[in-house]
């Protein structure tokens, strides 16, 4: 059985649907990323895990308990929010504390300890004297996950917990989380419009599109064999063409280039370069083809420096019969 389960969640907010039978399983111990564009519904379900909304019809099942109208103290979660809701007046050690004195159950020492040891695995035992105005955005971050674990809840609710920091800090803090996850066991649900956030952290990735779910998967496999158009566009970059018989999808890594045409098992598309641009190990090629359709490839620098590439140069694109993915003609990109 799954640790929680959604099941055919509809809400309707003043008659517009903001989630459209919706079911999830997630198991124990997973790190479960609900990735879409703004508008997708996909706080709202976050929301709805929480308490914080009820659902229009459909359950919310948690370690084998309907817990649909259960309200949001009495679900054991954690939750760490973007704007990371610390108290200004209070210390990080004093923010972290106050959660821990309402367990009744805890004495001083176990909450000083409980405290103590949170600290140390974000990082911020050195700090704990800090008020929030003191310290930097990941640090804010750090403290309210260690808030957050510090109650050891049965599952752990992230809503866009690294939007507001910066690239180099994101990164980092990527990491830090899934460790930190990943040394706890704790089943932890993260909402996010970051495709890269979900694919480094995620085990499994929820791709919703509005309102409903469009593919449940492993990384690997929402990269690599997307099932629709829009997952395919929206997770990473796709070269997408619209034919009478489907819309044809290849990944610009799988395609190569030549000033000349190739007779192997490939697809020969001709046509000329508009904008090279490098990008460190990686150079990408936007080009338009003989049919005015836009192209873009990803090659190796050291390949791209070797074929001496300027825009206007006409060029092969060779596309392998096996990299690409077809879709339905009625699927709206």
């Amino acid at each position: 059985m799954a640790f929680l389960e959604i099941r055919n969640i509809q809400k309707v907010f003043d008659q517009q649907t903001a989630l459209r039978d919706v079911s999830l399983q997630i198991e124990k111990g997973e790190l479960i990323s609900i990735l879409g564009p703004s508008g997708c519904g996909k706080t709202t379900l976050l929301r709805i895990i929480a308490g914080l909304e009820t659902p229009t019809s459909g359950s919310v099942c948690i370690g084998g308990k309907d817990c649909t109208t259960l309200p949001p103290a009495k679900r054991n979660f954690g939750i760490v929010f973007q704007s990371y809701a610390l108290f200004p007046h209070m210390t990080v050690e004093q923010n972290i504390l106050f959660g821990l004195n309402e367990q009744k159950g805890l004495s001083r020492q176990e909450r000083l300890a409980r405290c103590h040891e949170v600290l140390e695995m974000v990082g911020l035992w050195e700090h704990r004297k800090k008020y929030p105005a003191q310290m930097s955005g990941g640090q804010q971050q750090r403290t309210a996950l260690a808030r957050a674990i510090s109650l050891k809840p049965s599952y752990l609710l992230l809503d866009e917990p690294l939007s507001a920091l910066d690239a180099k800090v994101r990164a980092k803090l990527r990491a830090e989380i899934r460790h930190i996850q990943r040394q706890l066991g704790i089943t932890t649900i993260m909402v996010t419009h970051d495709q890269e956030e979900a694919l480094t952290m995620a085990d499994r990735i929820v791709v919703m599109n509005n309102a409903v779910v469009e593919q449940v998967g492993t990384p690997q496999e929402i990269y690599h064999h997307p099932k629709t158009a829009f997952v395919a566009n929206f997770i990473g970059t796709m070269n997408l063409y619209r034919r009478e018989d489907g819309t044809y999808g290849v990944r610009p890594e799988s395609i190569s280039i030549s000033k000349q045409k190739q007779t192997q098992e490939m697809e020969n598309w001709q046509g000329k370069i508009t904008q090279v641009e490098f990008r460190g190990p990686l150079t990408r090629v936007y080009g338009q083809l003989d049919n005015q359709e836009p192209i873009c490839v990803d090659v190796a620098s050291e390949k791209a420096i070797s074929l001496c590439l300027h825009p206007e140069d006409e060029i092969y694109f060779h596309i392998p019969k096996a990299g690409i993915i077809r879709y339905p003609a009625q699927e709206v990109v």
